[in-house]
């Protein structure tokens, strides 16, 4: 079988800000997030081998993150008629038949990356697709067994691909951003140091602990590697910081033990109908091409 695990959180983003008209329910909400979402989900699942789907959220945008760094993101600068549709997305996951994550203490990444580690190494699990174009996820990358793949952009990375993108290894990418730093998240990486310095370092060394002190060591060709390096032992304590929260947690409480628990057997017609219904939305009605009922 294969998995197909998706980060519901960015197609919920990329549903809001896509330059399509204004969707709204008969009572005036905005639910553009939510039936762009439906949408995209429906086009995976009618796929050749998306028979296996976890859908993770992040069911407030906070986690235990924040309590390590005060710049951690948060909701601010979220618009209110985004995050009023969490909620609704994930009920909406549900009613068309889906198994769904909502993250409070941890991530939807984290989430993502806990199933991949806990089936990616199953005799019957062929391969996992983690649906998001997020470099964060492509630490869970490992060949053979577990792809990134951008649908929007229909890309796959392997592990060759992560280097090609981002200069190293999957395993090296927290090490990777908490040396740039991300934006999207929130933590600044470390001063002078830019993905080319990182990767060209990072790539010959692998984690931070192996840089060697000395920078005659190196033996790497980057611009300025003395001020870098002093950086790094400057500010050493935040650096590993910053790759905590950078690193993806895999022991988030799933309730699935089982993969084939991810199987999909269909919408819920009376309630996948019902929320059409309430939507507003009567050509989602007829996309299901699978019905539990």
């Amino acid at each position: 079988m294969e998995l197909h695990l998706v980060d519901a959180t960015y197609e919920l983003f990329r549903a809001h800000y896509s330059p399509r008209p204004p969707v709204r329910a008969p009572d005036g909400r905005d639910v553009g997030a939510v039936t762009g979402l439906l949408y995209t989900l429906l086009a995976l699942l009618r796929e050749e081998g998306a028979t296996h789907v976890g859908c993770a959220t992040d069911h407030v945008i906070r986690s235990f993150r924040n309590r390590l760094y005060a710049g951690y993101k948060t909701e601010a600068g979220v618009p209110a008629e985004l995050l009023a549709q969490f909620p609704l997305a994930e009920r909406a996951m549900e009613a068309l038949g889906l198994a769904v994550w909502p993250q409070v203490e941890f991530e939807a990444d984290d989430a993502l990356a806990t199933a991949a580690a806990r089936w990616g190494g199953r005799a019957d699990v062929d391969r996992i697709w983690i649906c998001t174009p997020d470099k964060d996820l492509a630490q869970c990358v490992r060949d053979g067994r577990v792809v990134l793949r951008d649908r929007r952009r229909d890309k796959t990375f392997n592990e060759a691909g992560v280097r090609e993108r981002w200069g190293v290894a999957p395993e090296s990418i927290p090490d990777y951003l908490a040396l740039v730093g991300d934006s999207a998240d929130g933590y600044p990486g470390l001063t002078g140091w830019g993905p080319r310095s990182a990767a060209a370092v990072l790539a010959r060394f692998g984690h931070l602990e192996s840089i060697p002190t000395a920078v005659s060591e190196w033996h790497v060709d980057v611009r300025s590697a003395p001020a870098l390096n002093a950086t790094l032992r400057a500010r050493w304590d935040e650096a590993l910081l910053y790759r905590r929260l950078a690193t993806l947690r895999t022991d988030v409480p799933l309730p699935q033990a089982d993969p084939d628990e991810l199987r999909w057997r269909g919408a819920r017609r009376g309630s996948f109908l019902a929320l059409c219904e309430e939507l507003g939305a009567k050509a989602l009605a007829a996309r299901p091409n699978l019905w539990q009922d």
